[in-house]
């Protein structure tokens, strides 16, 4: 037997008041406890039994109903859901309590990815919130076990449980409790050893035809695990193949189809990549609500590890230290911090927001930024697919008892003087400074071959920055990937616009490898600013340039990355378009070994991948709503000060006479024709998005993205409206 529960504090219970419930979900929850036996089989070695009558005993007593929250098997991350859901409901019975199981569509962003579903994304997450409210209200469940899994779902559920509480605890009732079980960590798969071959052949081949860019595009998907993202790494150099007559259409098609079969293993998981997935696992560990036998983990967990994090459930249930939002505003620095240590993707910045919003607590990207920028935080995460260094290897070795993930992150972060929050309540029941009392495993050195978690930091900075600009309000950029060399390369330079109405244009010009000549044959930038470009840019090579003709000064800016593109991709914000990820555009700039070298990307939607140039997204207010963004066109020049944190237009006829004046007004009223021409096709092709999923009547990125009545009715200090452990609060 485990921990014995305790029976809810609430003077409400519907199940006792109304006798429907009591009629109606008896025969759900049996059916639940005995799927739960056949499934978990030879694992469950319980005595504990159940019958129609006990389980409506314990409605009536008013017994903890905890709702077992999962996720749709459609999704690689729930395909083992059955298995935790059982072991989880057979130990939510035998602690005493009543478990309940229900589950959420899930969309996978990867499935999604290039195609329309990218455009309900963002919106799923919402939604997911919605939904899960929805369930937890109308069935009155006190707590959730919640099966975490990949893209917008962790977060949604975070955003709902955080809701739950507040709403119960303003209505008087007693706290919504949570604790979250991350799916495993998948295993990237391996290129079959004959398939290997081939590619291998295909690349040498490459190069002896004199296709070198082929053959090192080749060379390098083959260095990454095998995974989604590497499978569409593959595709674009084998599509260039096939147009170069390397191969033919029937190869690539073979080529594709062997990759795909080998890329997941058959228990699913979240993919071993550092993205949404893995960075949401870090930043809900870091919020307090994740507990740390099920936080990093190489196969499905055992019911060992799921009846551990379930006993811990008795030391909060009816206490609002370790209510659901409580936990999570007590811990939204240490998870800031842990986000931003770990190199956390840039969709969490919204995400985190919407978290605190959802939860009752004033917040916007300008605190989070704020946080961030209070004490520098170092880079402590050693992450990468091509050295062994993936999440996957991180899971191996908090399985083998040589890191504890998270907890080990917390421990280097305060060892190399970043202020956490030690005394912060988790669903262990207890605080960080109580879990961190127990050293086993607990430094990064105890890992002592390949680590992950450093304790002497990469650099001394890390995480995702907000910018400002004059012909914007905010915008995000994740600086902390780029190698210094590459930041050094954009950092303080002047770029020219290359303009982009929306993902579709910029998909068929992007893919187009003659793009950069065209741009130099058809003149597009100003010669005068050219010039003046390599001045500011790189003042060494100005003497060498100053009397080359257009052609000859271009292509020497190209050979010399002193050209900077600044690519615009506007009308992809929530409103215009769901707000999708930038993810096929930039593919396209990767695919280019020309074009990467010379591209910062710029949107007001979302992105994913890497450029060698900063991508910056999340830009406000987007183009639909008049945002600056609208107003700008191929040729106009912006200063890209990212060190300080700052894009500015540029007077093109001052920069051209070396004055860098930042005025962007006057544009936007010359260009007052231009912007309603395009506003007219962006609400055409906004209709290309179901009404029912549009986003509306929400807040922008920099808050959000969230119903505007959450934004509104988010009245609490995160600073000073929280609660921590009787004894913390009493040494204090």
């Amino acid at each position: 037997m485990g921990a014995q529960y305790p029976i809810i504090e609430n003077s409400v219970n519907p199940y006792r008041d109304n006798v429907q419930g009591k009629a109606n979900e008896p025969i759900t929850v049996a059916g639940i406890l005995d799927r739960a036996k056949q499934i978990a089989g030879s694992n469950y070695d319980g005595n504990v039994d159940w019958s129609l009558e006990e389980i409506y005993n314990r409605l009536e007593e008013n017994a903890p109903r905890i709702a077992i929250i999962g996720g749709s098997p459609d999704h690689p991350a729930h395909i083992m859901d059955y298995q935790t859901s059982s072991f989880a409901a057979l130990r939510i019975w035998e602690n005493g309590g009543v478990p309940f199981y229900f589950s959420t569509p899930v969309m996978c962003d990867g499935t999604a990815q290039s195609n329309q579903g990218m455009s309900y994304s963002l919106q799923s997450r919402n939604a997911v919130a919605q939904m899960v409210v929805n369930q937890l209200e109308a069935h009155s469940y006190h707590g959730a076990f919640v099966i975490q899994g990949c893209d917008k779902q962790p977060l949604g559920v975070v955003s709902a449980v955080a809701q739950m509480d507040r709403i119960r605890q303003f209505r008087g009732e007693a706290p919504f409790f949570a604790t979250f079980a991350p799916a495993h960590v998948l295993q990237g798969g391996t290129i079959p050893e004959d398939l290997y071959q081939e590619l291998t052949e295909l690349a040498d081949q490459a190069e002896l035809d004199g296709e070198a860019d082929i053959a090192h595009d080749i060379r390098d998907a083959m260095a990454y695990i095998l995974q989604c993202t590497s499978n569409t790494a593959f595709q674009g150099v084998l599509s260039r193949a096939v147009e170069r007559g390397i191969i033919t259409h029937e190869r690539q098609k073979d080529y594709e189809k062997r990759l795909a079969v080998a890329t997941c293993d058959g228990q699913g998981g979240v993919c071993a990549f550092n993205g949404t997935g893995n960075s949401s696992r870090h930043l809900v560990a870091g919020m307090g609500l994740v507990h740390p036998t099920l936080e990093l983990l190489t196969a499905p967990p055992t019911m060992e590890q799921v009846n551990e994090s379930l006993d811990d459930l008795q030391k909060m249930i009816n206490d609002p230290v370790f209510g659901a939002s409580n936990i999570m505003a007590a811990n939204i620095k240490n998870a800031i911090r842990i986000h931003s240590g770990s190199g956390g993707s840039t969709n969490l910045m919204m995400h985190m927001v919407a978290g605190m919003l959802y939860g009752g607590y004033k917040f916007s990207l300008a605190d989070l930024d704020k946080i961030h920028h209070e004490h520098p935080i170092p880079d402590l995460f050693n992450y990468s697919l091509t050295e062994d260094r993936d999440i996957f290897s991180l899971a191996i070795q908090c399985c083998a008892g040589d890191s504890r993930g998270m907890e080990t992150l917390f421990y280097e972060l305060l060892e190399n003087g970043v202020p956490m929050d030690v005394d912060a309540p988790t669903v262990t029941g207890t605080t960080w400074r109580d879990r961190l009392e127990n050293k086993k495993g607990l430094p990064s050195v105890t890992v002592s071959e390949n680590p992950i978690i450093l304790s002497k930091p990469r650099r001394r900075f890390s995480g995702v920055d907000v910018l400002k600009g004059n012909f914007f309000e905010t915008a995000v950029v994740k600086i902390s990937g780029m190698a210094t060399p590459q930041l050094d390369g954009f950092d303080k330079k002047v770029a020219f616009v290359l303009y982009f109405e929306n993902e579709d244009e910029a998909n068929k010009h992007l893919l187009d490898s003659g793009l950069v000549d065209k741009l130099k044959q058809e003149q597009i930038f100003s010669f005068d600013s050219l010039q003046q470009m390599v001045k500011h840019n790189s003042p060494d090579f100005f003497d060498e340039m100053k009397d080359a003709e257009y052609e000859a000064l271009f292509d020497a800016m190209i050979e010399h990355q002193i050209l900077k593109i600044a690519v615009v991709i506007s009308g992809q914000g929530p409103i215009a378009f769901g707000m999708p990820e930038m993810f096929t555009p930039m593919q396209h700039i990767n695919a280019s070994r020309k074009l990467k070298r010379l591209v910062t990307v710029i949107s007001d939607g979302r992105y994913s991948g890497a450029t060698f140039g900063a991508a910056i997204g999340h830009m406000t207010p987007e183009a639909i709503d008049r945002g600056g963004i609208l107003y700008l066109q191929t040729g106009d020049l912006l200063y890209l000060g990212l060190r300080e944190n700052e894009i500015h237009f540029l007077d093109q006829q001052a920069f051209q006479k070396g004055q860098m004046i930042q005025e962007f007004d006057s544009i936007k009223e010359k260009r007052e024709p231009l912007a309603e021409e395009r506003l007219v096709k962006m609400r055409k092709r906004q209709r290309s998005v179901a009404s029912s999923n549009r986003i509306h009547g929400y807040t922008d990125a920099s808050h959000g993205v969230v119903p505007i009545p959450i934004w509104q009715e988010a009245e609490l200090d995160y600073r000073t409206e929280v609660k921590l452990p009787e004894r913390v609060e009493e040494r204090l």
